[in-house]
Parts: C-alpha cells; structure tokens; sequence
C-alpha cells in the first residue's frame, strides 16, 4: 500500500480565538485583507465587529454570497481584491463564503473569469493571496480543504473546483461562533459532517491516517449532534460538534468524498435541497450498498468501530438519526415523475462517484431514487 499525507492549514481551535485575526495576519506578514462573509454577518453586526477590532488589518469587505455560491459572484469579488490592492482575505462564514474567497483569492490574480476553471478541467495557477477561514458552522470543513463547490445557475451547473492553492493559510475555530446556529442548521451541517467521515473512510483513495481521523468525527457526530441540535445552548456540545467538522474535514480532503456528495449536487442544484440535508438523504442508502459490495468490510469494520453490530445496524442508526433530527429522508414531497428521476440518475454520474468503492450502475441509481420518491 502506498499513500501519501500532507495538511498544510494551521490551525486554532478554541472558544474567543476569533479576536486573534490581528495576530494570526501579522504572523503571516499579511496586511490589507478583505473580509468574505454573507448578508447575515453583515445584518448581525458580527462582520463590522471583526472588520473594526482588525485596527486597519481589514481595509475591504465583501458580503454579496449566496447560499450556494455563484461563479459571479466569485468574479465580483475578484474585482474588489484587483481594485483594492488586497494582500490577504479572511473568510467568515459556512461554506458559501469560503468557496467564494477560495476562489476568489486565486482567481483574483490572473486577469480570468472563474468559468475558465470551473467543472473544465482546467488548473488554477498555484500563486494565491494568503487566506483565513473561520468556520461558524460545525459542517462543511472547508476550512481545512483545497476544494470550492461553485453554481453557475446561468448554465445550470455546480461543481467542485480542486486546486492546491485553495488550502487557507490558517483556520481559526470558535465554537462560540456556532452557538447561534438555528437547529435546523445544525442538523444539516451535522449530517455532512457524518457524510464528510464516512465517505473518507470507504472512499478509494482511503489511508490509514485519514480513517481514524474518520473514525473520530463519525463518533463525534453520533455522541453531540443530537444534543446540540436539542439544545442550542449546549457548550459541550457545539464545541465537540466543531471538533468533529475540522477532523472530518481533515478526514475527507485527501481521499475525497464518495456516492451521497455526487447525488447531492443534483439534489441541490435542481430541488434546493440544502448541501448537507442532500447528502444526508442517500447515506444510509450507500451504507447497505457498499455493506454488500467489493470491499464490504471496510465498511463492517468502521460499523464496528464506531459501536454498531454490522453495517446494516449502522445504516439504521443514521436513518433513526436523520428521523430525530427532522431532516429529510425521503423525495415522496417532490412527486417525481418518469423524466425527473432519469435527470437526477444522468447527473449524478459525479466524478465522486467513481470514488465509491462499489461501481454504481445507473440502474441501481435508478432504483434508489425510485426508492426514495415511492
């Protein structure tokens, strides 16, 4: 077996850590940042707080990002860091605004639209503006990881964009900054945690360092998401919740994720389904598959490690989990017809897909979403 290892983020993990983007900025020898967070930041004052205890580090703010992040909008945000001579970017937020600093942080410095880049197969330049990313969500991880997930609505496509450069220089974690989350948020964020560490684990390019760290957040997840979806108040729970997305996070960069994130993409892109809810929909559906299937016992060993009798216990405490937590686990609401279900098969031929450790056929596709939707 070979495999190779590398995490290039470094990373402050703690409650009021927040206050040290001065420090971190000027450890970094960074000066004239822009701060990237959406409209919410901007309406809570939270944005104008960190922009103001910067004293001058942040010279720039942009907060036009979307849920789902638009290749415009990371145009538009390329144009301010050109026109304002930016040396740095700060990215506050989910990870919407981090997909659109990422991007923008690297695109900025050639004279290119993002479309050039995106779903095309063509390589980013590696020269990059330095980035902070500041997690307020316990989901995503991408403050830890080299990949963007980009809309273009005008072409109807979304897609992730990989480049060495989009790793941040640094992340700060505050769970202080989650403790805001509505519970609904917390529930969907909670579930792409757990869809983050199962997929790197069974995932093809799996290896040994980034399976326990899978291990770990999966049984994070499984111990506090509840509580803190519960209870809001929690402070044990949202801080282990926020431990359990950066480890998942660290768990997934490498191997990359697997089936449930390539039926997401359709799942968001055409029904709205929110990123985390989408993938939380199929990933007890590709448990049972993967349990069945070429390597299945990587996927009764991780059961078992994370203290279910066999992977179809496993498969039945995330559906139960799903059940607690009032997400969605099933299509019946969308009364999907004949030619529908034949769209969300032809695009979810992912390039995740082919990470799956078991080939998914369009037929068993096609089985699933009629499962789902009957």
């Amino acid at each position: 077996m070979k495999w190779d290892y590398l995490q290039p983020v470094k990373i402050y993990f703690g409650k009021g850590r927040v206050q040290e983007i001065k420090k971190i900025a000027q450890e970094l020898g960074c000066a004239r940042g822009l701060l990237v967070a959406g409209p919410f930041f901007f309406k809570s004052g939270l944005a104008e707080k960190i922009m103001k205890e910067s004293e001058g580090m942040l010279v720039a703010s942009f907060g036009d990002v979307s849920p789902n992040p638009d290749v415009t909008e990371v145009d538009a945000c390329a144009e301010i860091i050109r026109q304002n001579d930016i040396g740095f970017v700060v990215a506050l937020g989910g990870g919407s605004p981090m997909d659109c600093a990422k991007a923008a942080a690297s695109v900025a410095l050639t004279q290119d639209s993002i479309r050039k880049y995106h779903g095309t197969g063509v390589a980013l330049p590696a020269e990059h503006l330095p980035l902070i990313a500041i997690p307020t969500t316990a989901g995503t991880g991408s403050e830890v990881t080299c990949v963007s997930v980009l809309s273009d609505h005008a072409n109807g496509k979304k897609a992730p964009i990989v480049s060495e450069g989009f790793y941040p220089k640094a992340a700060i974690i505050d769970p202080e900054l989650t403790y805001t989350m509505p519970p609904a948020v917390t529930a969907g964020t909670g579930i792409d945690v757990l869809s983050h560490a199962i997929e790197g684990y069974w995932s093809k390019g799996h290896q040994p360092i980034c399976d326990t760290l899978a291990i770990h957040a999966a049984a994070l997840v499984f111990k506090y998401l509840y509580r803190a979806y519960k209870n809001p108040s929690d402070e044990e729970a949202r801080e282990k919740m926020c431990e359990a997305s950066v480890i998942a996070g660290l768990a997934f960069t490498l191997p990359k994720t697997t089936s449930s994130h390539a039926c997401s993409f359709p799942l968001t892109n055409i029904y709205h389904i929110p990123h985390g809810e989408a993938c939380g929909l199929t990933l007890d559906y590709f448990v049972r598959i993967n349990a069945r299937g070429t390597g299945s016992e990587r996927v009764e060993t991780l059961a078992k490690a994370l203290g279910f009798a066999d992977a179809e216990a496993l498969a039945d405490a995330i559906f139960a989990l799903k059940q607690k937590l009032g997400l969605r686990c099933d299509l019946k609401d969308l009364h999907l017809e004949e030619e529908q279900i034949a769209e969300l098969v032809k695009i979810s031929r992912h390039p995740n897909l082919y990470n799956n450790p078991v080939e998914i056929t369009d037929e068993m596709l096609d089985k699933m979403y009629r499962y789902l939707a009957n």
